[in-house]
């Protein structure tokens, strides 16, 4: 882990806040290349009714468009989630450099948890993958969000 991890781990999560502010399920993703953030994103696939718009590719796709390019290189995501198979992909079609997450996700992760996606030897690229970053605050923000719903739903 390097010394920034954790600093840009607290700015994801202060964007998966965002997303729990506004119902969203709160994952939340920052974009740097050489210290500086270049993307940042929360999950927003309900209120924009766009099934893609993963905090991922939220932060990449605003990234992509201010640097006029759809490949980022030298960059590194930081997300409180693990990525899933479709943001998974997108990372290695975008060439980020580094992967830095918070939080498992045991029924759908796609780095560690279930189909490691990028350990495939087809892969034409490499992405360095430190997982566990605050884990247990990036855990503890979706266990929350999570539990206020149930509330609100449960009849008793």
């Amino acid at each position: 882990m390097k010394p920034a991890d954790i600093d840009f781990m607290r700015l994801a999560l202060d964007e998966a806040r965002k997303g729990a502010a506004a119902g969203e399920v709160p994952v939340g993703a920052i974009l740097v290349r050489a210290g500086q953030i270049i993307g940042r994103g929360f999950n927003q696939p309900i209120s924009s009714h766009d099934p893609s718009a993963h905090a991922e590719m939220v932060a990449l796709r605003q990234a992509a468009a201010a640097e006029a390019n759809y490949r980022l290189p030298g960059t590194t995501l930081y997300v409180t989630l693990e990525p899933c198979t479709m943001c998974t992909g997108l990372l290695v079609h975008s060439r980020i450099q580094r992967l830095v997450f918070g939080a498992s996700e045991p029924r759908s992760g796609a780095v560690v948890s279930r189909s490691q996606i990028l350990q495939q030897p087809w892969l034409n690229h490499r992405i360095e993958v430190e997982g566990g970053v605050l884990a247990d605050e990036c855990g503890a923000v979706l266990t929350e969000f999570f539990r206020a719903r149930r509330a609100k739903t449960d009849p008793s």
